[in-house]
């Protein structure tokens, strides 16, 4: 091919005829298989009524425990009235931090018999002291000093100023 004198235009392309083709056969779009009936949910079983004794029991389990891990001074309150967060407090004195941790081991342990779980953040701990928050139920595990210190008898106990319950103030 020759090219095209300067300044002369360039011819345009031939456009291109369409071809014929043959008719393309589209298939039809499939069917759906027929749904399976739906099952009826099943029917949930009820939350079993709640244990009015479970309290007294957990408590019970772990009075003994601390009682066969040679606790000293091991005293219940009931605060149900007082506390929102409990209904009953569990304090007890250890010797040494390591006999608190086993103790607190050990009521985890009993707990659990009689069907509470508790998580790991359930307790906190220092040198001289572990909390376990057992939900209605918390055991505070002391060493003879930060019993002393605390004196959690005292603020919650019947001799506190709320533990007169019959309504008057104590003021």
């Amino acid at each position: 091919r020759k090219a095209p004198p300067r300044g002369a235009e360039a011819p345009a392309p031939a456009k291109a005829e369409p071809r014929a083709t043959t008719a393309t056969v589209r298939a039809a779009p499939k069917a759906k298989p027929a749904a399976a009936p739906k099952r009826a949910a099943p029917k949930r079983a009820r939350a079993p009524k709640a244990d009015p004794n479970r309290l007294e029991r957990l408590v019970e389990a772990a009075r003994k425990s601390l009682d066969d891990d040679k606790a000293v001074d091991i005293v219940v309150l009931d605060v149900t009235n007082r506390a929102s967060y409990a209904d009953r407090l569990i304090i007890a004195t250890g010797l040494v931090g390591r006999q608190i941790e086993a103790m607190a081991t050990h009521v985890d342990d009993a707990l659990a018999k009689e069907g509470l779980h508790l998580r790991r953040s359930a307790f906190s701990k220092s040198e001289e002291w572990v909390l376990i928050d057992a939900g209605d139920l918390v055991i505070h595990l002391f060493t003879p000093e930060a019993r002393l210190k605390f004196d959690l008898e005292k603020m919650w106990g019947p001799d506190s100023p709320m533990g007169d319950t019959s309504g008057q103030s104590p003021i």
